[in-house]
């Protein structure tokens, strides 16, 4: 019984990490917490327990989904700007959509990290993986 309580305590610091880590990368360290993200899936994802597996899937994925959505975002904001595109009102249409982008995964991030505190699967809305059959039918709450 011990060992089942040591397993769980693992999976949950393993899970708190990996989502304190995806809020990192958006906010504090963009790429380096990615990189320690992508680090930790590569050496704890086997061996995880099932709530530290679901949180790394879910957190790596939201990040891949992220990084295309901004990589495209950027690539639209240059052609546009090099097709001659400068109206104030486009600028301020772009930022408002990052802002509102940006702050929902934020957000989000927040929500994941409350669930990995809490001890319970987590999937993020759009861009989550779908959850594992070994998180049990009460941690999706």
């Amino acid at each position: 019984m011990p060992h089942l309580d040591n397993d769980r305590r693992t999976g949950q610091n393993l899970a708190v990490l990996a989502e304190a880590l995806y809020i990192a990368n958006l906010l504090l360290i963009p790429v380096i917490g990615f990189a320690i993200l992508c680090y930790l899936f590569l050496t704890q994802y086997k061996q995880a327990p099932p709530l530290a597996r679901s949180h790394l899937e879910q957190t790596l994925s939201a990040s891949l989904w992220i990084a295309v959505l901004f990589t495209v975002f950027a690539a639209g904001i240059l052609l546009l700007k090099n097709f001659g595109m400068e109206a104030v009102s486009m600028w301020i249409i772009i930022i408002l959509v990052f802002t509102m982008l940006h702050a929902s995964m934020v957000l989000l991030g927040v929500l994941g990290l409350a669930k990995a505190m809490a001890g319970k699967c987590w999937r993020y809305p759009l861009v989550g993986k779908t959850l594992p059959d070994n998180c049990s039918r009460y941690d999706k709450v």
